[in-house]
């Protein structure tokens, strides 16, 4: 891995991007000649997702889940903004 120091680093950050790119090899950006990071090229995850989840199978929507019922649509409606104190 090559090394190269902060000052640099940031001197030619878009040129240090592009040899990681082409090398496909990362850079160590050290401090005081201790290494600080790693600049790596980045690789997308490709591994399938897996659907579904710990409730999977357990839980199961009732049939009435979309039914419409009039009596929330008319609270919701047709209720005052500021009902009055009993």
């Amino acid at each position: 891995m090559e090394i190269t120091n902060i000052s640099e680093a940031k001197a030619s950050l878009s040129q240090l991007i592009k040899r990681v790119q082409e090398t496909d090899k990362p850079i160590i950006i050290g401090k005081a000649g201790k290494p600080v990071a790693v600049l790596s090229p980045f690789r997308a995850d490709t591994t399938v997702r897996k659907l579904g989840g710990s409730w999977e199978g357990k839980v199961e929507i009732s049939e009435e889940f979309d039914a419409h019922d009039p009596s929330i649509e008319n609270s919701f409606y047709n209720a005052p903004v500021f009902p009055e104190n009993e």
